[in-house]
């Protein structure tokens, strides 16, 4: 009998923690991810001007960083937290719009002695900042669900102590999405935190109809909330001349104000020949300084031949044998076509194999250098997300 009353005890005490975990009145949204490069930065960024251009007072939170930028004097502050600054045009308080930063030792020094960090205080400062001047606050979430638990404050807890709920970003496909949506949810299940919902990204066009079918009726069954399926987007993957300078550890030699190029796709100069082309737009020529004058005048010559208004490259890499630092003078380098075009020219003493493997491990993020990607983002959230649906999940009054 007694048996029986502590089990009746501990389903009223179950029912009572759902219904609680239901009635919350939520007007923050948390941002989460199954891991890395997902999405999330694009994905919050959209949504946030989306909320904005709805007339909601929106702010937005990086609560916990990693990898961050000298802000003012003596300050820091996340990187993505910096880019929604100078591309929503709001002040940048590192204080209130990116609280914690994870410096590198700060958590062997964390595990010694926790009690010399004010990381939830930092953070719920922030929070009480942001909820008396907006209608809704968007939070970050960093890399996984799990990030942040070596101080106690993973995404999971994050999210429960902002009394958010969470916008779960997974990357396309049908069974390895369920089945990293549902391990990265637990997380927040475990701390009770709300799932207002899931937005399915980069699901590949040739694809999109047959996913998108399933996972609706697959998400339906589960009862979570599918709020959006958004497909891959080539353009929010294409690398600018700065981002390849940096990879390549170059030396800008021509036209250093056009480092914000775009690159569609990469060509090597020993193949510069109609049939390798992909594309006759933004180009990235690669190429040895022995090949240069060789590699120019095939792409002059194809240029003219498809009548082409504007010029192919976005920039050239003038590469080495990748082993010699001064290998080159620079004045021969300078083609009147780089002058003619503003052709940005970098050049490198990595190898042309070397550069082409260093520029095939870059990490495409967005920045204030890529507007068509800021606007692109936007578009995609109001096209594939149900924001209005989203909206209704939360207590917003504008």
């Amino acid at each position: 009998m007694y048996d029986e009353m502590v089990k009746i005890q501990l389903v009223l005490l179950f029912l009572r923690t759902v219904m609680l975990i239901n009635s919350q009145v939520m007007r923050n949204i948390f941002i989460a991810a199954t891991g890395q490069h997902v999405g999330k930065t694009t994905t919050t960024l959209g949504l946030v001007a989306n909320l904005r251009q709805r007339g909601f007072v929106t702010g937005y939170c990086k609560p916990m960083g990693q990898k961050h930028v000298q802000v003012g004097e003596g300050e820091v502050a996340d990187k993505d937290a910096v880019l929604f600054a100078e591309t929503l045009g709001f002040e940048m308080m590192p204080k209130v719009h990116s609280p914690v930063i994870i410096l590198p030792g700060l958590t062997r020094r964390y595990i010694l002695n926790p009690s010399a960090f004010n990381i939830r205080e930092s953070i719920q400062y922030a929070a009480n900042y942001l909820e008396q001047h907006c209608d809704i606050v968007v939070y970050e979430g960093t890399g996984h669900p799990g990030v942040g638990s070596v101080v106690d404050m993973s995404n999971a807890q994050v999210a429960k102590m902002l009394g958010s709920g969470v916008l779960m970003i997974v990357e396309g496909g049908i069974g390895n999405t369920i089945d990293r949506m549902n391990m990265s949810l637990a997380l927040f299940r475990e701390e009770g935190v709300p799932v207002l919902g899931v937005l399915v990204n980069k699901v590949r066009q040739d694809k999109y109809e047959d996913i998108a079918w399933h996972l609706r009726i697959r998400f339906q069954k589960m009862n979570i909330p599918l709020l959006g399926v958004l497909p891959y987007d080539p353009t929010l993957s294409f690398p600018i001349m700065e981002a390849i300078n940096q990879a390549v550890d170059g030396i800008v030699v021509l036209n250093e104000h056009r480092l914000s190029n775009k690159v569609e796709d990469i060509v090597a100069g020993s193949l510069v020949d109609t049939e390798e082309f992909n594309t006759f737009q933004n180009l990235l020529l690669v190429v040895s300084y022995r090949r240069l004058d060789e590699a120019m005048q095939k792409i002059i010559s194809i240029s003219a031949e498809k009548k082409l208004k504007r010029p192919m490259l976005s920039g050239v890499i003038v590469t080495s044998d990748g082993r010699h630092a001064p290998w080159h003078e620079q004045a021969a380098l300078r083609h009147p076509y780089f002058s003619e075009y503003e052709i940005p020219v970098v050049s490198t003493t990595l190898d042309t194999y070397g550069s082409v493997v260093k520029i095939s491990r870059i990490e495409v993020k967005i920045n204030h250098r890529t507007p068509w990607k800021v606007e692109r983002a936007i578009e995609l959230i109001n096209q594939y997300v149900d924001v209005e649906e989203l909206i209704q999940r939360l207590d917003l009054k504008k």
